[in-house]
């Protein structure tokens, strides 16, 4: 067949056009998830479970606690930003003098890295940080409050609540925001003109007409949550483990290449399965 009439065939074209994306999910996806599965369960050519065994036995390991931090973590910190994000929307969806400069506050976290937002609540936390002085300054205490260290364990995890939602509510609010713009405002300003309150306006106007984009926030969010590692790292190290934490401390101080590869793999199946759950809950709304 010639080679123009091939391209004619519209399988053909089908899949040339899935090409670019099939490629795309083989180099980034399937492989990397082959080779994890290969170097946590595969030693010396034989099938190997000593990953698994360290994992849940090894005193020196702190899967359950990593596990049990995670989910924590993303339990408390979800609610948090998306009603923020919500609040914020609600708030911005009228025009006023300064909203531009509001938004550009608001987003200014995307603009930052992990990293630098771990460092960043790590420098105003310490003794000596920007929320001691500001206390003392003003009378409400009478010593720094010590935020890190293993026997301050919670207040520890209360820094890194707060650096998250901090760090991770402006990616919810530019989703919902954007979902926002396509809301006739006229509904807002006659809900406004009847008396609505902040509650009558969150419930029965602005979620039901951004539902696809709080989906899609939400989706995304708790992917995110179960990776979440830079911020925790900086600001607590092992004292709060989560399970990116311990993939990468399994790497660098234990060399156990195959533990972090099974850590990699919690992680992988922990977020498809939560992916799985929200498209299965609301499919009937995103197919719509």
């Amino acid at each position: 067949m010639p080679l123009f009439s091939l391209l004619q065939d519209s399988r053909v074209k089908a899949w040339l056009l899935l090409s670019p994306t099939i490629l795309y999910l083989t180099v980034f996806i399937a492989y990397p998830i082959v080779d994890s599965f290969r170097i946590a369960f595969v030693k010396n050519g034989s099938l190997s479970f000593d990953a698994v065994d360290f994992l849940l036995y090894s005193p020196l390991s702190e899967f359950w606690s990593a596990l049990k931090y995670t989910f924590l973590l993303a339990i408390l910190v979800i609610p948090t930003e998306t009603l923020l994000a919500l609040t914020a929307v609600i708030l911005l969806f009228k025009r006023f003098r300064g909203r531009d400069a509001v938004i550009y506050v608001l987003v200014m976290p995307l603009a930052l890295s992990d990293l630098a937002a771990g460092l960043i609540w790590y420098s105003m936390l310490t003794g000596k940080g920007f929320l001691n002085k500001l206390l003392l300054n003003l009378g409400l205490i009478s010593e720094p409050i010590i935020f890190f260290g293993y026997e301050n364990r919670w207040l520890t995890f209360l820094a890194v609540y707060l650096a998250e939602v901090w760090r991770s509510t402006a990616i919810v609010f530019v989703i919902l925001f954007a979902g926002a713009q396509l809301i006739n405002r006229e509904v807002f300003e006659a809900a406004e003109v009847f008396g609505a309150s902040f509650y009558v306006k969150l419930r029965h106007i602005l979620i039901p007409m951004i539902k696809p984009s709080l989906q899609a926030a939400l989706l995304i969010r708790t992917l995110f949550a179960f990776q979440v590692f830079a911020v925790v790292w900086i600001l607590a190290g092992r004292d709060i483990p989560v399970l990116a934490g311990e993939a990468y401390y399994s790497i660098v101080e234990l060399h156990k290449y195959d533990v972090a590869a099974l850590y990699a793999i919690v992680i992988a199946l922990l977020s498809a399965s939560i992916g799985l759950i929200y498209i299965r809950v609301f499919r009937e709304t995103l197919l719509r």
